[in-house]
């Protein structure tokens, strides 16, 4: 799942600080953007069990539309940062479905190229992107 994150460059170029706004804490600074990149990765992972642990699902990731007009944002740069949310969802349950044939051979073909672990992971992201764009509808 894509989290928006703000990133600000020093005045000196020499630190770079990457925060992911949807989850509490994740905050990362270091001296490329690269290093922030994989710190903040880490510290969102960090987070988010916690909270999961503690409340028992993740939060969602807003969209950088609601973000950006947040005033403490103002002059901010933008990008995405890749979270693996699966474990953080809450526990699994099996379920049966019935799918056409050439969904499923759609749905196998993307996650080769997409490195996908499985169709259940595809499945689970495709319905939260959907259920994300609804929310975001209402």
């Amino acid at each position: 799942m894509k989290f928006p994150i703000c990133i600000e460059v020093s005045e000196t170029g020499k630190h770079v600080e990457i925060q992911i706004p949807d989850i509490p804490g994740a905050v990362a600074t270091a001296t490329t953007f690269e290093k922030a990149y994989k710190a903040a990765t880490e510290i969102a992972h960090e987070k988010l069990k916690s909270i999961a642990e503690k409340h028992g699902f993740a939060p969602r990731p807003s969209t950088w539309a609601k973000l950006r007009v947040d005033p403490k944002y103002e002059g901010k740069q933008w990008g995405l940062i890749e979270i693996d949310m699966m474990r953080y969802l809450g526990k699994t349950e099996k379920i049966n479905i019935t799918l056409p044939g050439y969904v499923i051979e759609m749905i196998d073909r993307y996650m080769q190229d997409h490195l996908t672990k499985s169709r259940s992971s595809f499945l689970t992201e495709a319905a939260l992107e959907k259920l994300d764009r609804l929310a975001a509808e209402e």
